[in-house]
C-alpha cells in the first residue's frame, strides 16, 4: 500500500500550474475549495463547507527571504505513515479490508500513508505488539520510506507502545488514538467537543509518562521534621490526579447537557410526536439520507465520521403525520470503548426513538461485516428492542448481486439512493407503515370554538376524514389515549 504520489511531485504539478503568488493558495485551497467538478455532485446543499473553510493563509506577510510554505506546506502539513497490522482470525481479505480502513482514517486524520504491512500470528505480541524481529523490519521499512508515524490497527498497551518506539525510533500510535485525533478535529458543538475530551482524557491516563523520582514533592507538611523527605508525590501522579479531576468535572458538564437534551425528547414525547433514529457505519450516507428526507443541508463529504454532533429535523410521512428524525455519528469496527461510553449520551437517540433506520453501504466490498459492527454498539447502548429497517444505500453504485443478496438475508430491507433519490418515496411509505400508530379509533362531532382539538388530531393522530357540518367538525380518525379522553364529550363512536 504505497502512495501513488510524493510530496516534491505535487509542489512541481501545481509549480506549473499556478503563477508564483499563488502557489501557497492552490496548496491550502486543494482540498478546500469549491469547484463544480468536485462539488457540483455532492448531495445537497453545503451549507458547513463555507464554515470549514473560513481560515485562509494570505500570501507575501512572511518576514523570511524565500516562504519556504509555498514548496513545503503539503509536507509540514501531512504526517508519513507506515501502517501495521496483526492478522489473527479470518481470512487474508479481511486483513486486507481492515489496514484498507486504517488507511482510510488515517488519510481522514491528515496522513499521508507510505506503505502498510501484516503480521500473520495467532495473537499480538505482548511485548512490541509484531514480535522483535518483524518490530527491526518495520524499523527498515521507516527508514527507508522517510515516515515519521507507525499507526498500529488496534489498541496497544502502554508497555506495548514504549517498546515498539524504542525499536522504530519514530512515534507510535494505535488506532483508538487515531479514531479519538478525528473526532477531535471534527467535533463542533460544546456537547460533542466536551465528550471527546473526556474519552481522549480516558484513553490518556494509563499512557502518561514521567520523570520519575527527578520530579518527586517533598513528603509532608507543617514544620516537618526526621522522615519527612521522602519521595512523596511524583510529577506523573500529579499529571493523573489533575487528570481526574478535569474528568469528574467533564461528566458533571456532559450531564447538565444531557439534562437539556432530555427535557426536548420529554416534550417530543408529550405531544407524542414519534422518533426515527439513523444510525449506520461511518460514511455509509447518513447525513446524506438526512438531507434528501428533510431538505437538512448539512455537511456531506467523501469522509470517515465527517459530522459527529446529531442533528433532529422534523419530517412528515406521505399521509401527513409529523415525525422527528435524528442523525447519530457513525460507528466502525473496533469503535474505542472510551468513545462508547462518552457519546452514551448522545447515543441514547437511538435507544429512546420509535424505528431505527440502519445505514449500510451497499457498494462496500463487506456491507454484512458493517452490519454487525453497527448491532454490536447499538447492543452495548441497550437499543436492540427497537423496530430496525435496513437502509442498503449508494445501490446506483452497488453491485446488483450483492444488492440481491442483502435483500435476500436482510427481511425488513430496502435498497436506496441518498444521491438519486432511487427509492425514497419506498422507504417513506414503509416509515409511514412501522412508526406506532394511536391506538383509539374515534369519530366525533367537534364544536368549532374547538377548533385546537381538530389541529391536535391532525398533529397527533391520524384523521382517516373530515367534514364540516352546521353544528362542527365531524372527525373520523385515530387518537392516542390521551387525545381521545379530550375529545369524550364531542364522540358519537369511540372503539379501542
Amino acid at each position: 500500500m504505497t502512495s501513488s504520489s510524493s510530496p516534491s511531485q505535487d509542489t512541481q504539478r501545481l509549480a506549473h500550474a499556478y503563477p508564483e503568488g499563488l502557489r501557497a493558495d492552490a496548496l491550502m485551497e486543494e482540498d478546500v475549495a469549491w469547484s463544480f467538478e468536485i462539488d457540483g455532485e455532492r448531495d445537497g446543499d453545503q451549507f458547513d463547507r463555507s464554515e470549514r473553510a473560513a481560515l485562509r493563509r494570505v500570501a507575501g506577510l512572511s518576514t523570511e527571504l524565500e516562504d519556504v510554505t509555498e514548496v513545503e506546506y503539503r509536507q509540514l502539513r501531512l504526517e508519513r505513515v507506515v501502517l501495521v497490522g496483526v492478522w489473527t482470525t479470518g481470512t487474508a481479505q479481511d486483513a486486507d479490508n481492515s489496514l484498507a480502513e486504517l488507511a482510510a482514517l488515517a488519510e481522514t486524520a491528515g496522513a499521508l500513508v507510505l506503505d502498510g504491512v501484516i503480521q500473520r500470528r495467532d495473537k499480538p505480541d505482548a511485548a512490541t505488539y509484531i514480535g522483535s524481529g518483524k518490530a527491526l523490519e518495520l524499523r527498515d521499512i521507516v527508514l527507508e520510506t522517510g515516515a515519521d508515524t507507525v499507526i498500529c490497527d488496534g489498541e496497544l498497551s502502554p508497555g506495548q507502545l514504549i517498546q515498539l518506539e524504542d525499536v522504530v525510533k519514530v512515534k507510535v500510535i494505535d488506532r483508538t488514538a487515531l479514531i479519538l485525533d478525528i473526532f477531535a478535529q471534527h467535533a463542533k458543538s460544546r456537547e460533542g467537543k466536551a465528550q471527546v475530551a473526556l474519552a481522549q482524557m480516558q484513553y490518556m491516563l494509563p499512557r502518561l509518562r514521567g520523570w520519575g523520582q527527578s520530579l518527586s514533592r517533598q513528603m509532608g507538611g507543617g514544620r516537618g521534621g526526621l522522615a519527612t523527605r521522602g519521595p512523596g508525590e511524583t510529577k506523573i501522579e500529579t499529571d493523573r490526579r489533575r487528570i481526574r479531576e478535569k474528568m469528574a468535572k467533564m461528566r458533571r458538564e456532559i450531564a447538565d447537557m444531557k439534562t437539556g437534551r432530555e427535557v426536548k425528547r420529554q416534550e417530543r414525547r408529550r405531544n407524542k410526536v414519534p422518533s426515527v433514529a439513523i444510525a449506520g457505519y461511518t460514511n455509509a450516507g447518513k447525513s446524506s439520507l438526512l438531507n434528501r428526507l428533510t431538505g437538512a443541508g448539512v455537511l456531506v463529504e467523501n469522509a470517515l465520521f465527517a459530522t459527529l454532533d446529531p442533528t433532529v429535523r422534523r419530517a412528515e410521512t406521505p399521509s401527513g403525520r409529523l415525525y422527528t428524525l435524528a442523525d447519530t455519528v457513525g460507528f466502525v469496527r473496533h469503535l474505542p470503548h472510551h468513545l462508547v461510553e462518552a457519546f452514551r449520551s448522545t447515543m441514547e437517540e437511538v435507544g429512546d426513538s420509535d424505528l431505527i433506520l440502519h445505514v449500510v453501504d451497499g457498494s462496500h466490498p463487506t456491507p454484512e461485516e458493517q452490519l454487525a459492527a453497527v448491532r454490536e454498539v447499538i447492543r452495548d447502548v441497550g437499543a436492540t428492542g427497537v423496530p430496525e429497517i435496513v437502509v442498503i444505500n449508494k445501490a446506483d453504485a452497488a453491485d446488483p448481486l450483492v444488492l440481491q443478496r442483502l435483500l435476500r438475508v436482510e427481511k425488513h430491507s430496502i435498497a436506496v439512493s441518498a444521491r438519486t433519490g432511487q427509492g425514497i418515496d419506498k422507504l417513506l411509505a414503509l416509515i409511514d407503515d412501522e412508526l406506532p400508530h394511536p391506538s383509539v379509533e374515534i369519530e366525533a362531532l367537534v364544536p368549532y370554538t374547538h377548533g385546537q382539538l381538530v389541529a391536535r388530531a391532525h398533529t397527533e393522530g391520524e384523521v382517516i376524514s373530515e367534514e364540516h357540518t352546521a353544528e362542527g367538525t365531524l372527525l373520523k380518525g385515530r387518537v392516542h389515549a390521551e387525545l381521545a379522553s379530550d375529545l369524550a364529550p364531542y364522540t358519537t363512536v369511540a372503539t379501542a
